[in-house]
């Protein structure tokens, strides 16, 4: 069983603040059942000079209002008041780390697939460590490919964000975890490897870091950008094409990205061992920059950081 969410003092709900457990939503909620809304989520890392920021931000946010004009949905905030609602949320919470879940979900009013109800927008935050788990960012993970499969372009809305479209990662993690793994690889319509159930997958093979093209069913990944460029400001050969499961069987090294898993090595797929049963000196190195970029230790990279 996951970890219960520790309740922090505030929620931002539709402008203002207000109690953690007076925030709360009708039964009739539109979203809640029928599953039209867009989310984020997003760290705060307290910094090496002891100031906090937020990382990437401004890219998260407008990922949020992608996800809204791909569901026809209309925020009614600007993106500079979610920015700042979202250090707000932190400061009011007296956080100097933690994880920020913005969402925007159609609210009550009709019923029915066409009701057009108004759009209510929380920014939520608490503490969460890595997704995946501590011992899974030194030692790796068992992920299992899983028998669902991640809808393709056209059954669902790949380049969103969408509550909804979750489902399909909820049974496929709940399938993973139930058979004795950690996570759950998603293939598309083709066989191909497409994401995690909740992350982008890399994999590096004779020293070339690959990961599925955004032609593929799965979501941009921040995370997923953020490891492209540092991979390749260290000249790392980078390869962003499509590849089968038994890729991931032969592969030197494979990893998930995530604003939440971060970036978690992964030893074992299948029942069979990824290159040395280890994080590999790609993964590590990746990790190692991470890291450091999210932690205010490499200047390069400030650009990333909005800062409490």
């Amino acid at each position: 069983m996951a970890d219960g969410v520790k309740k922090s003092e505030k929620i931002w709900l539709d402008g203002r603040l207000v109690a953690w457990d007076d925030a709360r939503v009708p039964i009739l909620t539109h979203s809640l059942h029928y599953g039209l809304g867009v989310f984020e989520g997003i760290r705060c890392y307290a910094q090496k000079d002891g100031r906090s920021a937020v990382f990437r931000l401004r890219e998260h946010v407008q990922r949020l209002y992608d996800s809204a004009h791909i569901c026809l949905l209309e925020i009614p905030f600007a993106k500079a008041d979610l920015v700042a609602a979202c250090l707000e949320i932190l400061r009011a919470n007296k956080m100097t780390e933690g994880y920020l879940r913005p969402i925007a979900f159609l609210g009550d009013g009709a019923m029915g697939l066409g009701a057009v109800n108004p759009i209510r927008v929380s920014i939520s935050c608490w503490p969460w460590a890595a997704y995946l788990g501590e011992e899974g960012l030194k030692r790796g993970i068992r992920a299992k490919v899983s028998s669902l499969t991640r809808p393709s372009v056209n059954a669902g809305m790949a380049k969103g964000k969408i509550t909804g479209q979750y489902v399909n990662s909820v049974l496929a993690k709940r399938e993973a975890v139930l058979a004795g793994y950690d996570e759950a690889i998603l293939l598309d319509a083709q066989g191909l490897v497409a994401e995690g159930s909740g992350e982008n997958v890399f994999m590096v093979k004779d020293g070339v870091l690959f990961t599925p093209p955004l032609t593929s069913p799965i979501l941009p990944g921040v995370t997923r950008d953020t490891v492209l460029r540092l991979a390749r400001d260290k000249e790392i050969p980078v390869e962003e094409r499509t590849f089968t499961r038994d890729a991931l069987y032969t592969a030197d090294e494979v990893f998930f990205s995530g604003t939440a898993a971060e970036i978690t090595p992964c030893r074992e797929v299948d029942n069979r061992q990824v290159g040395a049963g280890l994080p590999g000196p790609v993964t590590r190195q990746i990790q190692e920059l991470y890291k450091q970029v999210t932690r205010g230790e490499q200047a390069r990279y400030h650009e990333w950081l909005t800062f409490l």
